[in-house]
């Protein structure tokens, strides 16, 4: 692809994600701040399954990260942007400490052992009202200070200034996932995936590596749950419970996990589905049951998830691209 084809189309795609919020209801742009945030979620998660191991406690490890950033903010005075890139850390922390049971096991034993681990973490949350809160959570949760750049006035309570902000650390969120999956590093976890074997004899730690993207996944996840707990001011383990595991899963696989973008596309379609789609014709409440025919549909008829449709109608349009003109 041309360059210049590439440099026009990024800079199209700053100029909608700039302009999107200004179009939308004031609804519709706390859905664009939430679905900005669950981007990271998907393509940190999308980081772990490229060792070959899913995990169901991806979401939880969300959860680890807000209620650090919640704590350390509420309870100790720390600068909430330094409590969310801490909060970050400690969720990269306590996925470290799991690695060391969960990595005994692999495939679907490992995917129970992370169920199980996070709902231990879970059941921690409910049962120590203190410092956690309880069933009921932490609550009047400190928010990111306002302040003015000049040309934008920030105030976090209004969701445009929170997508700006939420935008600029998800891109750069991004961009370190994809250099890392560009890189060596990337590489050798796809050889992981692939051929563990053939890793191992080459003299590659198997287990270090699964461990270094559970680490990286659960940190990038973690992030995303500051984000959030910072913009609605509350937290409570049920917000990371197995159903909204489920759905992280759904966007995944719905979008697709060979390329990088595959689960931003699942995550963005669904949220359009059930925010805009749903809720206009009253079927919110039936999200669930819509989520799990989707998913069935697209492993019965577009396995390789939503990216691939997007190959396909790429390659017809090259095809008729290169198709001779009448007369030639």
């Amino acid at each position: 692809m041309p360059r210049w084809l590439v440099a026009v189309g990024v800079l199209a795609t700053a100029a909608l994600l700039l302009a999107l919020p200004h179009v939308l209801s004031f609804s519709q742009r706390e859905v664009l701040v939430f679905m900005t945030i669950n981007i990271l979620v998907v393509c940190s998660y999308r980081l772990l399954t490229l060792t070959g191991e899913w995990s169901l406690g991806h979401v939880v490890m969300m959860g680890v990260g807000a209620y650090a950033s919640a704590l350390l903010a509420k309870k100790v005075g720390v600068f909430v942007p330094l409590a969310m890139l801490l909060g970050a850390f400690t969720a990269a922390m306590v996925a470290l400490v799991l690695s060391v049971p969960l990595f005994r096991m692999k495939g679907f034993y490992f995917l129970i052992g992370s169920f199980a681990a996070g709902e231990i973490i879970r059941l921690l949350w409910k049962r120590f009202r203190d410092p956690f809160g309880g069933p009921k959570g932490i609550k009047r949760i400190d928010p990111m200070p306002d302040f003015d750049l000049g040309i934008w006035n920030f105030t976090f309570f209004d969701p445009v200034s929170y997508y700006y902000f939420a935008l600029l650390v998800v891109l750069a969120g991004l961009f370190v996932m994809w250099r890392v999956e560009k890189s060596p590093i990337g590489l050798v976890f796809h050889a992981v995936h692939w051929q563990d074997n053939l890793a191992r004899s080459a003299g590659i730690s198997v287990r270090a590596y699964r461990t270094l993207a559970l680490v990286l996944s659960s940190g990038f996840a973690g992030l995303a749950g500051a984000l959030l707990a910072h913009y609605i001011g509350t937290v409570n383990p049920n917000m990371f419970d197995i159903e909204q595991m489920v759905y992280v899963l759904t966007w995944a696989i719905v979008g697709g996990t060979a390329t990088f973008y595959g689960p931003i596309i699942g995550c963005v379609v669904l949220t359009v589905v059930n925010e805009i789609v749903l809720r206009e014709i009253g079927l919110e409440q039936g999200r669930p049951m819509i989520y799990g025919m989707l998913l069935i549909g697209t492993v019965l008829f577009l396995p390789k998830g939503l990216e691939d449709l997007f190959h396909r109608l790429s390659r017809i349009g090259l095809l008729f691209s290169r198709q001779p003109r009448g007369g030639q």
